[in-house]
Parts: structure tokens; C-alpha cells; sequence
């Protein structure tokens, strides 16, 4: 196939709804001398029925032929729309809707033509409902010439006629129409992005000529044509619709995605990305985490931008692993290692002294080995929305056409640049033997620099690696899983932001809760909930550091409000901003075909009254961990329990952010209680005081909860007062410390949440209607929370049990997304995910400290 004709039909293969329309004589059935025997090839059927059945996806055989002969030769399935009669005909009841003026013009038509077929032996009239066509193919040439002319110069003129004139016919119409309106027609009706028509007769080129944009026109055969491209014969234009078809069931469906849990994750404080086991880029935003894409892999496929290292011959990497207390991975092969991290802006000195920051972070990978290895370089700014040029100069590529600088630093490659419909992809071969067996590459953020840096490729490793290593050298691990608590709390510190304190919910946007289905829901933000809780179990490690860069962070959103703490928003943009509206990017068809691809979250509308109790929790704990309170984080608790005092007796929207009307959750009264709880805890401990005002509201709420929260029916706490329905969230009526673990109350709803929601080695969220289609995995810290309960009920041996469980879900390099599906045994949701890590180092402490009992 022509380069070019496989490059365009790439391109309209990944457009969100497309249309395929196709002629059906001489393009799906090849041409013959009796028109009644003209089938369709099977090459062409099973492509335009295996495309008709794909989502998003629309097909159309427009034709000449009466819609009814059309149906019966074709015999295309109802998913395929059949239009007739050079686009008079779009069903059949069709001839019906023909006014009493139009029949009579059709009658006088068929009365002319068939004088004139008299007196031309071997002419053939097809009567349609709105028009008459004459067949001139196998008569002698000059009886045809005679008939054409008597039929111009007769019927052919009758007021209202429309004239259609192919490949040895002649059409008569009473309704004004043709190819080109009806494909017209059909793209407004199914809300077409794009059309790919397939025709290979004079009546085609109507159609041809309604293209435009980023439609796609393909002419089959000789002859002049408004079509873009040419194929020979209806076996070729076959070929195209398989390629069509191949092309665009990957795109939609993702089938050779790579399963969530086994990314792992790169991060500097500054940004994250996620990398495939075999050492693809697959997700990176720039310049934060919740920036727009470069790298989007991930939710769109290859066209989405990805920065990809294989060994020339192929072949499954051995493993991929984290270098030991750090946030390098090493990616191998027989020959081959790949090692990757994100750098912070390069620090250097100038010949005045001063230390300058050149760029902003730096994506650094090491090639090292002996073998051939194919390197791909495909940036996509903005989710590929923006399509930009690299252009080769010096010691590497510049990314142009994009709003930030970016540039590829590669001393010694050799590039070649191929351009895809406005995008572009660099392409090269190290041999790594040649190169003295290694090779750097440096995707330089901010900046269109390509000189030689002056530090060592080894020594800026060991500087990136280092904090790290102490970091994690400072922390109290338990011996209860202790690698994977490492690697869970290495975890959590990249998600948190430097610059400004934040703390990402989870890196990606968009994967998941159920294959396919529409949960997909951007988690590049900061949720003040996860946020707190996220900083507590780092605390409960021994590092206070990101807890009191949060809090500040919390402050500053505290201000903004005006005075107005209970209007705070459940979650903010990484720099403490309310979010912008949530959109729908579709021209990304989603991990493994799993659509909407959004930006954006509805829930920073909703009101979560819960999210006050983790953060006062959070000020406790850091408060006792270093025995005093900042001014900062006074003023943050106080704005805590005055929120509470507020609001606290209000429905809300609950944790699980459910777009429905407000309820009276449990979870949301207990974290209101748990609020006003721990900072009665701060100021007795560390103000040497007490606020009768707050244990009278304490105790209200309490009261409150413990009443209208028990639902007597299900013997349970459940979701929400007077509500039937089980959730996993209801267990922090003991978790919290509002009821003791020995209490009737508490067991009997840590049984019932077992028996209606735990499935093997996962715990779901709840199984109510949540007003959205489809399911959802089980939640990890669903599942650490019942875990927790386990052992404040005294069933030490279960809490073990599905701890031993949860760690088996985890991908191989320690990272788990948000969910996991126990019958499919994959991972689902984004990732990672800062709840999944959380909950498992909280409940690793819990083990140990019971194992120290």
C-alpha cells in the first residue's frame, strides 16, 4: 500500500466519531455484465461489518442502486445504514413520503423513458421510487449514444427532473439529490468528526467533493478524480478497510495496554511520570502534574506522545526494578539497561560566582550496554492537541511549536525525522558498542539549551539519588513488609509538590474503574482529605517535613476563602486554585478504550464536610511528634472546628464524591466529630487548656451520630441516616475512636460490611446506585480499613490474612493504583495511588506494633 494512503488512513482511524461510506458496484462488489449478480467481496464484508460494530464508529453503503435491490444483494447487517438512489433513498417507506405533484413528474418520466427504450433494443430500465435509471452497459455503442441523446433531449428536460450521469447509466431523479448531499446528510445525523468515502464511479466525485477537513477520499480505479488517493481495484480498497478496521480497533480499544499496576512511577518534587516495563514514557505533564500531557501514552497510545528504548531485535526486558531507596528505574535487557529519573534544574556556576538554575526539570535517561538499540522520541504537548516540529541541530533535537521550550539533549545520535499529518517523530539506531557503551539522553524542560553539561552522568545520578536514600534512611520502617512500606512511602513523597506544599490525590487522569466503562476521573490534584491523611501516615514514619509544608499550603487556601473556612472546595490545582471546568478530551479514546479521557473534576462543586477531621488529625499527630504548634497551624485548627461548627448538622456529598443530592453520611458526622476531637487533644497537650465550647460541640455531634447513624433493620451503620445501603467508610465509627472496638455496635458492622462488601483479598467501596452505568474494582483502602478493624476487634489472625493478600495485588515494582479487580487479577483506577499507599503503611504499623505486644 502507498505510504501515504497508510499514513492518511492512520490519521482518520483515531478521529473521535467517524464515518465510512463506500459506493457498492465496482467498489464493494467488483463490477459485472448482469447487475443482479453482483456480490460484495467477503474481504469487504467482514471489514465493513467488523467496523460497523466498533463504537464510535459509523458505515454507509451509498449507492445508485435502489435501496430494496441494494438490501437484498448486499445482505449488510442493520448496524450498517443503506442508502439508495444516489442519496434519494434512506429507507424504505421512502417512495411514501413523495408529494402528489412529484408522483406525477415520476410517472410522466417513466412513460418518456420507456417509448425511448422501445425504439433502442437492448436498453435496460431500473425503476426506483423517486427515479428512473437507464442501463446503456452491453449495448452496441451507437444504439446507446441514440438512446442517451433522446433521453437529454426529452425526459432528461421535464421541469423538476435531476439528471445523475455515471459509468453506462443514466439516472432521472424528481428529488434533487446525489452522493455528496446524502453523505452530507448522513455525517449531520451521527455527528460525524470525520468521513472516509471509497467510490469508484462518475456519481462518486459529488461525494468526493463535499470532503473536506480531515476526511478521506479514495477513488478506485482510472479516470479524474476529486479523491486524495487511488487504489487499482475493489480488492485494494478491501485491503484499506482491513487496515481501517486494525487501525482504528487498537486505537479504540487499547489491546495491547499494559496493565496499570505495572508502571512505575519517576518524580523530582517537581512532576511525575510513569514508565511501561519495557522502558516506555508513557505518561509525563509539564510543567506540573496537572499541567497538560506531553507524554499521554498512556490514555491515547502512541499518537498521544511517547519516548521509547528497545533493543534493535526486540525481545521482553529481563525486569525492571527501583535502584534501592530511590526513584531510578532500571530497566533491563540481555545487553541492554535502561536508567531512568527525573532531575531537578541544573544548578551551575558562572565565571562571576553565583549559582544560576538553567531549565526546569530534566528527564535523564542512560543507555548502557553493547547491543543496537532503536530509540523513538514522539512529543505531544497538550494531550497531542498542539502539533509541533523537532528540528535537529547540534547535540540533539528542539521541540518547536509549543508554548514552553523543550529540548532534547543526544550528543552522538543520529535522528531521522518523520512527519505523520503535522506530527512529528525521531527516530533513530544507537549502537551502543560504537558509543563506548553508553549513550545519555536529556529531555530538557524549559529551556532550548543542548549544551554539554559540566557534572559527570554519574555524579548528577548519585546527586539525584541522594536525598532520597536519606529520606528514607531517616524513617522508622516497621519489619512488617518493609521493602514495600519503603517503596510506599518513596511513593507518597513524589506525589507531594515541593514548590508549594501540595499533595497529589494520584499521578494520571482518567484510568479506569472499569474497563471500557465511563468511572475515569482526573486525580492530578489536591484533595485536602487524602492530602492530610497522606502526610499523617508519613508522620507516623518519622517525617514531619511534608505535613508542614501541606498545612502551610492549607493556610493559604484558608485565607482565600475570607474568613469563610466552610466554603473550602474538596480539592484544589496543585498551586491552591479552584479548578477550572471539567472537560472531556475526545480525541483520546482512553486506557484500553476506556472513555471519557477528562481533565478536570465536578467533585471541586460538591460539599464534603468530612474533609476538616483529617486535616485536625494531621495537626495532632504532627503536634505530639514534635511537641509544639506553629502559629500556622493554630490557625488552621481553629478554622477546622469553627468549619464543623458551622455546617456539621448539614447533608453533604459524602467521601465517595457521588454525583447525587446531599445525604447525612456517616463518614462525613464521624469526621465532624473526629475534628473537634483531635483539636481538643492539640490544645489539652500542647496549650495546656481546655475549650468547654468544643466538647460540648463534640459531644453533640457524637450523640447525634450514634443515634440516626445505626440502622436497626441491617444491625449496621450505614451510609447515611436512614439509608439500608452498606458502605466501607461507615467502619471509621470505630477506627475514629467515636466507639471503642469492643462495642456491640462496631462488630456488628464490621460483620455486616464483610459479608456485603469484601470479595477475596478486596474490600468495595459500597454496592449502591451511585447514578453511574457500569462497576467499579474493589478500593485498597477500603480493604486497609477493614484490616484496621480486624485488628481493633481482636481478629488478628484475618487482619494478617488479607494484609498478606492486598501485598500480593501490588504491581512488581511495589505500586498499586487505586482499585483491583479480583476475577480479571489486574488493577484498575489511577496510579499510583496515594489512598492504596497510605493504607498500607498504616496498616503494616498497626501488624507490627501487634507483633511487639
Amino acid at each position: 500500500m502507498d505510504p501515504e494512503l497508510r499514513s492518511a488512513i492512520g490519521r482518520i482511524a483515531r478521529v473521535p466519531q467517524l464515518l465510512i461510506a463506500c459506493d457498492y458496484d465496482g467498489t464493494l462488489a467488483p463490477i459485472v455484465e448482469d447487475p443482479s449478480t453482483a456480490v460484495p467481496l467477503p474481504e469487504s464484508v467482514a471489514a465493513i461489518r467488523a467496523l460497523a460494530a466498533l463504537p464510535q464508529t459509523s458505515v454507509a453503503v451509498v449507492s445508485g442502486r435502489a435501496l430494496r435491490d441494494l438490501a437484498a444483494l448486499s445482505r449488510l447487517p442493520s448496524e450498517v445504514h443503506l442508502v439508495g438512489s444516489h442519496g434519494s433513498e434512506f429507507d424504505i417507506g421512502f417512495v411514501e413520503r413523495l408529494s402528489p405533484e412529484l408522483v406525477a413528474v415520476r410517472t410522466q418520466v417513466r412513460n418518456a423513458l420507456r417509448e425511448i427504450a422501445a425504439e433502442h433494443p437492448g436498453i435496460r430500465l431500473e425503476r426506483k421510487p423517486a427515479s428512473v435509471a437507464v442501463h446503456t452497459r452491453g449495448v452496441d455503442p451507437q444504439v446507446a449514444a441514440s438512446a442517451i441523446e433522446a433521453v437529454r433531449n426529452g425526459p432528461a428536460s421535464f421541469d423538476g427532473v435531476t439528471v445523475t450521469q455515471g459509468k453506462e447509466v443514466i439516472e432521472l431523479s424528481v428529488v434533487a439529490t446525489h452522493k455528496g448531499t446524502a453523505v452530507d446528510q448522513l455525517r449531520t445525523q451521527l455527528s460525524a468528526s470525520a468521513v472516509l468515502f471509497i467510490g469508484d464511479d462518475v456519481t462518486d466525485e459529488n461525494a468526493f467533493g463535499n470532503l473536506h477537513g480531515p476526511d478521506l477520499g479514495i477513488k478506485i480505479g482510472p479516470g479524474e478524480t476529486q479523491a486524495s488517493f487511488r487504489v487499482a481495484e475493489p480488492i485494494e480498497a478491501a485491503r484499506a478497510l482491513g487496515l481501517l478496521l486494525e487501525t482504528r480497533r487498537h486505537w479504540l480499544f487499547g489491546e495491547r495496554a499494559v496493565p496499570i499496576e505495572r508502571h512505575s512511577m519517576l518524580a523530582n518534587g517537581r512532576t511525575v511520570a510513569l514508565l511501561t516495563p519495557d522502558a516506555k514514557v508513557s505518561w509525563l505533564c509539564h510543567p506540573k502534574p496537572d499541567s497538560a500531557a506531553i507524554f499521554a501514552d498512556l490514555v491515547g497510545g502512541s499518537p498521544a506522545g511517547h519516548f521509547s528504548i528497545t533493543p534493535e531485535r526486540g525481545g521482553i526486558p529481563l525486569g525492571q526494578r527501583y535502584r534501592s531507596g530511590t526513584m531510578t528505574v532500571e530497566t533491563r535487557w540481555s545487553g541492554l539497561t535502561v536508567t531512568d529519573w527525573l532531575d531537578k534544574p541544573a544548578r551551575e556556576t558562572t565565571p562571576d560566582g553565583p549559582a544560576v538554575v538553567t531549565g526546569d526539570s530534566t528527564l535523564v535517561r542512560v543507555l548502557s550496554g553493547n547491543g543496537r538499540v532503536r530509540v523513538e522520541f514522539a512529543p505531544r504537548p497538550e494531550f497531542g492537541q498542539v502539533a509541533v516540529q523537532l528540528q535537529p541541530v547540534g547535540d540533539g533535537l528542539l521541540v518547536l511549536g509549543s508554548n514552553e521550550p523543550i529540548a532534547l539533549y543526544s550528543p552522538g545520535v543520529e535522528w531521522q525525522v518523520n512527519n505523520d499529518g503535522g506530527y512529528e517523530t525521531a527516530k533513530a539506531v544507537v549502537d551502543l558498542s560504537a558509543a563506548g557503551g553508553q549513550v545519555v539522553l536529556e529531555l530538557r524542560f524549559g529551556t532550548h539549551s543542548l549544551e554539554h553539561h559540566r557534572v559527570p552522568i554519574h555524579e548528577r545520578q548519585a546527586a539525584a539519588e541522594q536525598p532520597w536514600k536519606d529520606w528514607v534512611a531517616s524513617l522508622r520502617l516497621p519489619s512488617t513488609s518493609r521493602e514495600l512500606v519503603a517503596r510506599s512511602a518513596l511513593t507518597l513523597r513524589g506525589l507531594c509538590h515541593e514548590t508549594t506544599g501540595s499533595i497529589l490525590a494520584a499521578a494520571t487522569t482518567s484510568l479506569p474503574e472499569e474497563l471500557g466503562g465511563v468511572r475515569n476521573w482526573d486525580y492530578r490534584y489536591c484533595w485536602l482529605r487524602d492530602a492530610a491523611l497522606t502526610a499523617r501516615s508519613l508522620v507516623d514514619l518519622g517525617s514531619i517535613e511534608e505535613a508542614e509544608a501541606f498545612l502551610r499550603w492549607v493556610d493559604g487556601c484558608i485565607e482565600r476563602t475570607g474568613g469563610h473556612p466552610e466554603r473550602l472546595h474538596p480539592l484544589y490545582t496543585i498551586d491552591g486554585y479552584e479548578l477550572g471546568a471539567e472537560a472531556v478530551i475526545d480525541t483520546l479514546p482512553g486506557y484500553a478504550g476506556s472513555r471519557p479521557v477528562r481533565v478536570g473534576n465536578l467533585a471541586n462543586h460538591q460539599l464534603q464536610l468530612d474533609v476538616f477531621g483529617p486535616i485536625a488529625d494531621l495537626i495532632a499527630a504532627v503536634a505530639d511528634a514534635r511537641g509544639s504548634v506553629r502559629d500556622d497551624e493554630w490557625r488552621v485548627l481553629e478554622n477546622m472546628v469553627e468549619a464543623v461548627r458551622r455546617r456539621w448538622h448539614e447533608p453533604d456529598h459524602g467521601i465517595w464524591e457521588a454525583r447525587l443530592p446531599p445525604r447525612h453520611h456517616v463518614f462525613s458526622k464521624v469526621m465532624c466529630w473526629m475534628t473537634v476531637d483531635r483539636a481538643l487533644h492539640v490544645v489539652r497537650q500542647h496549650d495546656g487548656e481546655d475549650r468547654p465550647e468544643w466538647k460540648d460541640l463534640r459531644d453533640r455531634i457524637g450523640a447525634n451520630v450514634l443515634e440516626h447513624g445505626w440502622h436497626d433493620d441491617v444491625e449496621a451503620y450505614s451510609v447515611a441516616y436512614g439509608d439500608e445501603d452498606m458502605d466501607a467508610s461507615s467502619l471509621w465509627i470505630g477506627l475514629s475512636g467515636l466507639l471503642p472496638g469492643d462495642d456491640p455496635r462496631f462488630l456488628s458492622t464490621v460483620l455486616k460490611i464483610e459479608a456485603d462488601l469484601r470479595s477475596g483479598p478486596v474490600v468495595y467501596r459500597y454496592h449502591w446506585d451511585d447514578g453511574l452505568p457500569g462497576r467499579e474494582g474493589g478500593f485498597h483502602i477500603c480493604t486497609a480499613w477493614l484490616i484496621e478493624a480486624y485488628l481493633r476487634t481482636g481478629r488478628r489472625t484475618d487482619a494478617e490474612e488479607l494484609f498478606a493478600q492486598m501485598v500480593l495485588t501490588a504491581g512488581p515494582t511495589g505500586l498499586l493504583p487505586e482499585q483491583y479487580d479480583p476475577l480479571a487479577e489486574r488493577g484498575l483506577g489511577n496510579h499510583p495511588q496515594a489512598y492504596s499507599h497510605l493504607g498500607l503503611i498504616r496498616c503494616a504499623l498497626l501488624l507490627d506494633n501487634m507483633l511487639k505486644q
